[in-house]
């Protein structure tokens, strides 16, 4: 398959592209800054230096052609002020989906967050951020030209995966490992059959190709 991952330095994107590349894919990471390049290569992606803020639909659109899957994994970070949550968490978002409607690239997973809803009330930089990932999600699942999941992972952690995971409509609150995320991300690029489904994450103790053949009714 060939993978185009929105936010390609990220810290779950970098994981994934690895595991994408060690089983074979072709990956793809879009990046802001031209100097993130080689991090991407080392993880066996393709950098494509681009901004998501600045870019139109069909810039983007462009990097997309081809691809297989396209992955939204970019966010403004936690050290980032009210404005960017809206341009990437929530308007980065919308038009990665868009452009990859124009590219004809079916099959599209969003990385969210737990907790994530258009309705979320308050103002502080968490409640803007929780209302610009549900609007974000709320869009994608709008769009009848993709085979979407939405994935809303819980509280990340930098500690070492254990393949153990929660995956299901609703989880509750907990922990997980930004391993664990990517190797989920990696099996629900794969498994079409989860278009329509979103799933909250936290660690568990079901492997995870079992865990997403078990949401994806086999």
């Amino acid at each position: 398959m060939r993978i185009v991952i929105a936010g390609g330095h990220g810290q779950i994107a970098l994981r994934l592209e690895r595991l994408l590349a060690a089983r074979g894919d072709e990956v793809a990471g879009i990046i802001r800054k031209a100097e993130q390049a080689d991090d991407l290569r080392e993880a066996g992606a393709e950098p494509v230096v681009l901004d998501l803020e600045s870019a139109s639909v069909d810039e983007v659109a462009e990097r997309l052609r081809g691809a297989d899957a396209a992955v939204f994994a970019a966010g403004a970070g936690p050290g980032s002020g009210v404005a960017r949550k809206d341009t990437v968490d929530k308007a980065a978002a919308v038009l990665f989906a868009d452009a990859a409607v124009k590219a004809g690239v079916r099959r599209f997973v969003i990385v969210s967050s737990m907790g994530a809803d258009p309705r979320h009330q308050g103002d502080e930089i968490f409640d803007v951020y929780l209302r610009a990932k549900g609007e974000a999600d709320a869009y994608v699942r709008g769009l009848d030209a993709l085979d979407w999941t939405v994935l809303r992972p819980g509280q990340l952690t930098d500690d070492a995966g254990t393949g153990l995971v929660r995956l299901e409509a609703r989880t509750g609150r907990g922990p997980i490992p930004r391993d664990d995320v990517a190797a989920v991300l990696a099996e629900l690029v794969d498994t079409p059959a989860t278009a329509g489904l979103t799933l909250e994450l936290i660690s568990g103790s079901t492997p995870v190709s079992v865990a997403v053949r078990s949401v994806a009714g086999n």
